[in-house]
């Protein structure tokens, strides 16, 4: 694939080849976090609130205090807006704090203290988009569904050697990478890997490339590019 047709898709076979690489990455360097750790939908949505703009390991002290205190939907939805204002305060963005109440409040009342199982109704909760709805459906849920977010689509450029626009995470080639890639089994894992990948190597600034397993086959590093 060259700077002439980037616009094209990566074959099936190159997609799988990288995401079986990300994945043999990820067995001997994935991180681990106490929500990765449980087979509860809910607590992956409010986890993945949580990360929205926030760095993970700010995130695991809130995460473990919040539900220590309110353990299920019931109880969240039952929670003080101070009291879960004291909580959430040291990850900042105090405007979104307010969706957490909110999310669980409509849980109760519309889906029986239960999360929806699609994207569609998951969307319609308060403070869920696109990468929340995906992150609950394949880690939650460990359904085959798809995520983006600024690392992937860094990632995806670097690697495929793909355009997008300022907004790449809403790119429909983007997203055609991202459902392809989560299409062949354990999309929990290969989410989960892509995204450690690129918070760990493929990082935005002096990634690691010199001990990247990717670096072979990488457009990136074969154009002689930086890309961010």
């Amino acid at each position: 694939m060259n700077s002439q047709n980037s616009d094209k898709l990566p074959s099936i076979q190159e997609i799988r080849t990288f995401r079986d690489k990300i994945m043999q990455w990820f067995d001997r360097s994935g991180r681990d976090y106490p929500w990765r750790r449980t087979g509860d939908p809910f607590r992956v949505l409010i986890a993945e609130m949580m990360l929205r703009r926030t760095k993970a390991d700010q995130v695991k002290e809130v995460y473990t205090n919040l539900f220590t205190q309110y353990p299920d939907i019931q109880s969240m939805a039952e929670a003080g807006e101070e009291e879960l204002e004291r909580i959430l305060y040291p990850l900042g963005l105090r405007w979104r704090n307010p969706a957490f109440g909110l999310v669980a409040r409509e849980l109760r009342t519309k889906y029986e203290c239960k999360v929806p199982e699609t994207r569609e109704k998951l969307l319609s909760l308060p403070g869920v988009g696109e990468y929340v709805a995906g992150a609950v459906l394949s880690i939650g849920y460990g359904k085959a569904e798809w995520i983006v977010d600024s690392n992937i689509v860094r990632l995806f450029k670097r690697y495929f050697g793909v355009r997008t626009s300022r907004e790449g995470r809403r790119d429909r080639h983007v997203v055609d990478i991202a459902r392809r890639y989560t299409s062949e089994g354990d999309s929990r894992k290969a989410n989960l890997a892509i995204l450690d990948f690129a918070a760990i190597v493929c990082t935005p600034r002096n990634p690691n490339c010199e001990y990247c397993p990717l670096a072979k086959d990488c457009k990136s590093i074969d154009q002689g590019l930086n890309q961010s």
